[in-house]
């Protein structure tokens, strides 16, 4: 990035019986753009006596995006979903007012040895529409826009940039795109994106401003008109951005909202298990410790 602001490494998280790299939110940077939540889950190999099991759990004031590299996660709701994620497909599940929901992984795949490589990120819903009803969305990979330019290969996964339009129903102005180059080229895709921007780098190496940076660095720019870098062979990278909101936003475990008041009654009725059902399953997350920050 040719203004780099900022520079995050992922720190490792306990996600239950998972650990992950978790590069937002940081204390120095709680959104970019409506970004509030990106976790870069893996690679890890699980054997024959392992699963990935989270139980239901309950979300507010956001949309849920999962995208996996590999592996595979049943996905179920409050809403009847029932839907089997895999590579290159993408889940978009808006939480609006509140939903449960439990990943695991699917039924024939238990007792056999695979791997797990993906993104589970977080988008905050704009003030307006964060007591909205929830909705979920699938996209097959086919259903993503994918284009080669100069002999670099971009993928539009969410959003509008470049002026292309994923179908991802998202809720405000943002992007979310996958870069892949397999030779040395300098980009300057500013021009393309708008707000706040921020690059992720899972494998390679990216050059800016006479620095080298390689896997596992989020890089968040000054100003995403800015955007120019020198991507190194071999290399991919995720750029996430749009724009910011003008209100603060306050996060409590698996609920954001735009006052400590809605995540207070979010509490209470994941405590009442107000939620509502998830179809097949019976056992839950239980609420946080109350010493979590609300910030």
């Amino acid at each position: 990035m040719s203004n780099i602001q900022l520079i995050i490494e992922e720190r490792p998280s306990d996600i239950g019986n998972f650990l992950v790299g978790r590069l937002l939110p940081f204390r120095e940077k709680r959104l970019v753009g409506p970004f509030c939540f990106i976790d870069h889950m893996g690679p890890v190999t699980l054997s024959e006596n392992e699963s990935f099991d989270i139980a239901p759990h309950p979300h507010i004031g956001l949309s849920t995006l999962t995208f996996l590299f590999e592996g595979s996660i049943m996905h179920r709701d409050g809403l009847g979903t029932e839907v089997e994620i895999k590579p290159g497909q993408v889940n978009w599940m808006t939480a609006g007012k509140g939903i449960a929901h439990s990943e695991r992984t699917p039924d024939y795949l238990r007792g056999t040895v695979r791997n797990m490589h993906g993104l589970q990120i977080w988008v905050a819903l704009p003030k307006h529409l964060e007591q909205m009803e929830p909705e979920f969305y699938h996209a097959d990979g086919a259903d993503i826009p994918a284009w080669e330019e100069d002999g670099v290969d971009f993928k539009l996964i969410a959003g509008e940039a470049f002026g292309r339009k994923s179908p991802i129903p998202v809720y405000s102005p943002l992007y979310f795109i996958e870069i892949k180059s397999s030779e040395e080229k300098t980009l300057k895709i500013g021009e393309d994106l708008f707000g706040e921007s921020g690059l992720y780098i899972l494998e390679g190496s990216v050059s800016s401003e006479g620095n080298t940076f390689g896997p596992k660095n989020f890089l968040v720019a000054k100003d995403a008109k800015l955007c120019e870098f020198t991507i190194a062979p071999n290399t991919t990278v995720y750029i996430f951005g749009g724009e910011p909101f003008p209100e603060e936003r306050f996060i409590y475990w698996n609920f954001v909202a735009t006052s400590r008041e809605l995540i207070e009654d979010a509490k209470q009725k994941w405590l009442n298990q107000e939620f509502g059902q998830v179809p097949g399953e019976t056992d839950f997350v239980p609420l946080p410790p109350q010493t979590r920050n609300l910030k």
